[in-house]
């Protein structure tokens, strides 16, 4: 049973029945009247004067993240115009938003906006020096003022003030109105620190890319000159060893063969004398012959020895078609002579373009003084299987003999003047290579020496046979 004297509430209950205290609780309407109407027009219009300060910012929150000073003249102009305040400020504590310039701005009576302390009225320049230190006040609403915080995630960045004006009633509900235009002015303020924040990491980041671009564009530089140096000074030592190999074997000839030649063409020339005194025709023609051929022999190897000697010295890279060159232009008078080169000419070791020069020199020496021969070809080709070169003649060699008499060398049982075929293939071994010995196309002897582990240029595969 209620209690007597209260009235129930009911389906049945009119309107008009409820009580004072329920009335109020829905609306927010505090009177003694009995009529609502006035209290009701003035809470209308707070609630109108509350719309239309949000509303007021809304159109400069979009420029937040550039200059948050157009929202803040809106959230000062809103809080004068919803408190009626003839002064507005917002003011942050010093220390916090370090990198936001403006650190507080006021909106004076006549909407004058100021962010210069000397055009404050001293109660007002007071309540900037409090908020600026972070004095935390316990009084939202006196006398003269009206504060609320500024807060953004529990932490209070500074203040909004307002003054007020005698005759203006301040409520629970326009406190939360300044609030909620004091934490969009935090909010505008930050999000401007952050965005200025980026800006300048994006600046810096921007700049240490720049910087690194430009040191990676200095490094590739340095490299390549590291690397052309590297070069040189390669070609510079094989040049080195190639004077030095060119001078040893000039001395060689020199001492050794080009006496053994001129020897030897004394005794031909007396035997001939001799031969001529005792009217033996026959042998004088053969003996004649034989003069011939050792003073040829003596004139290849007095222009070897002086090409040798005054060779001009280069600087390619690819060594060793230029030896390759080198000893054709020095056979070349006394025999027809082709070179060809196939593939992208690499960089070999110093041992590897030596040995192969080697070889093909030995091969155009037993060519011009055994073979009998008119012509000779040089080919050599760079492909990714390696380097293979090979040296072809018109002679009269035999393959097949030539092979027994390279088993004969190799097993050491010959008299020891004749080891050219076992030195070549004992370099072609030292360099990991083959050496074979095969007819050539053009009649004589194709010498045949291939060596791994050189990059080409070419397509790969096993190297063609040659024409």
């Amino acid at each position: 049973m209620p209690p007597s004297g209260s009235v129930p509430p009911s389906r049945s209950a009119p309107a008009h029945e409820l009580d004072e205290r329920t009335f109020s609780r829905l609306t927010g309407v505090r009177s003694g009247k009995q009529s609502y109407y006035a209290e009701l027009k003035r809470t209308k219009a707070r609630l109108t004067s509350a719309v239309q300060a949000l509303e007021g910012i809304s159109a400069a929150l979009v420029r937040t993240h550039d200059d948050p000073r157009a929202l803040l003249e809106e959230v000062l102009r809103a809080a004068a115009g919803h408190l009626r305040s003839g002064w507005t400020m917002i003011a942050l504590h010093d220390g916090v938003l370090a990198t936001q310039t403006t650190r507080f701005l006021a909106v004076g009576p006549e909407g004058h906006v100021t962010g210069a302390e000397a055009e404050l009225p001293g109660w007002l320049g007071a309540e900037l020096a409090s908020a600026r230190s972070g004095t935390v006040l316990a009084g939202a609403v006196e006398a003269r003022l009206v504060r609320v915080p500024l807060t953004l995630q529990d932490m209070v960045l500074g203040r909004l003030v307002a003054s007020r004006e005698p005759g203006v009633t301040v409520e629970h509900a326009d406190l939360w109105v300044l609030q909620i235009l004091a934490n969009q002015a935090a909010v505008s303020m930050h999000t401007a620190m952050l965005h200025s924040t980026g800006a300048e990491l994006r600046q810096q980041a921007q700049q240490l890319y720049d910087e690194i671009a430009r040191s990676s564009h200095d490094l590739q530089a340095r490299t390549a000159e590291l690397a052309q140096a590297e070069r040189r000074l390669q070609v510079l030592r094989e040049r080195e060893l190639l004077d030095t190999e060119r001078h040893r074997i000039a001395g060689e000839l020199h001492d050794s063969v080009a006496q053994y030649v001129l020897s030897a063409g004394l005794s031909v020339e007396v035997c001939r004398a001799e031969a001529a005194d005792r009217d033996d025709s026959d042998a004088v023609q053969r003996l004649m012959h034989a003069r011939d051929l050792i003073a040829k022999a003596g004139d290849q190897v007095r222009s070897v020895v002086y090409a040798l000697h005054h060779e001009p010295a280069t600087e390619a890279v690819a060594v060793l078609p230029e030896l390759l060159q080198g000893l054709v232009a020095q056979y070349r008078p006394g025999l027809a002579l082709a070179l060809r080169l196939e593939g992208r000419p690499v960089a070999l070791s110093p041992a590897a373009a030596q040995g192969l020069a080697r070889i093909a020199g030995e091969a155009l020496f037993n060519i011009s003084i055994h073979a009998e021969a008119s012509k000779a070809v040089v080919r050599l080709k760079y492909a990714p299987a390696g380097v293979s070169l090979w040296i072809s003649d018109d002679g009269q060699g035999d393959p097949m003999q030539l092979r027994r008499l390279l088993r004969v060398e190799a097993r050491g049982d010959s008299d020891g003047r004749h080891q050219g075929l076992a030195s070549m293939a004992r370099r072609a071994k030292d360099l990991g290579g083959t050496f074979a010995i095969r007819r050539a196309k053009l009649g004589g002897v194709r010498l045949e020496v291939r060596i791994p582990g050189s990059a080409g240029a070419t397509a790969g595969g096993q190297p063609e046979e040659p024409s």
